[in-house]
């Protein structure tokens, strides 16, 4: 078995759905696109191994779906906990001025004025937007006292180039 080096965890197996085997994911994006669209996903229980997908739908801000090789109820409830993954060659494409998240960790951000902030280790959701989580630049290990929230719109995002893996932000370095 071949194991893509591009796996990206999409969400999780959070139990159960109904009595025929389907299972209900806890997608890590709002809209589930990438779940919805990619027909194989990796599962790591009991080991990583790749299971066709073989229907799947949005449900209460879940996915439901249906994998080969699950019947029954008990062999859907013995998957929770089970992260899914699928290749990051597989998510479906965004339009412009959109990205997926994993596309951001580790871009380097710099402001208006050309000096480097640091770098995005992580991103997270406050509920109104989404936050950049960057490490400042020189900082060898992170600690949370060090680490600059700035917020992902853009009143301060500028501009996004993966190309050359960089954020330009309207933001000072001591803010």
């Amino acid at each position: 078995m071949i194991v893509p080096d591009d796996l990206v965890q999409v969400g999780y197996v959070s139990g159960a759905y109904g009595l025929n085997g389907w299972v209900r994911i806890k997608p890590f994006s709002v809209s589930g696109d990438a779940l919805l669209s990619a027909r194989v996903w990796w599962l790591d229980k009991p080991e990583l191994r790749d299971v066709d997908m073989l229907q799947a739908k949005m449900h209460s801000g879940d996915v439901v779906a249906q994998l080969m090789g699950v019947s029954g109820r008990d062999a859907a409830e013995a998957l929770k906990g089970t992260s899914v993954q699928i290749p990051r060659s597989h998510f479906p494409a965004l339009p412009d001025g959109e990205f997926y998240w994993v596309d951001l960790i580790g871009l380097e951000v710099e402001n208006l004025q050309g000096q480097c902030i640091g770098t995005v280790h992580d991103m997270m959701d406050n509920g109104a937007h989404p936050i950049l989580r960057v490490q400042p630049a020189g900082a060898v290990e992170l600690e949370p006292q060090q680490e600059i929230l700035i917020p992902f719109v853009d009143q301060f995002v500028k501009t996004v180039d993966q190309k050359v893996k960089k954020i330009t932000v309207d933001w000072g370095l001591d803010y």
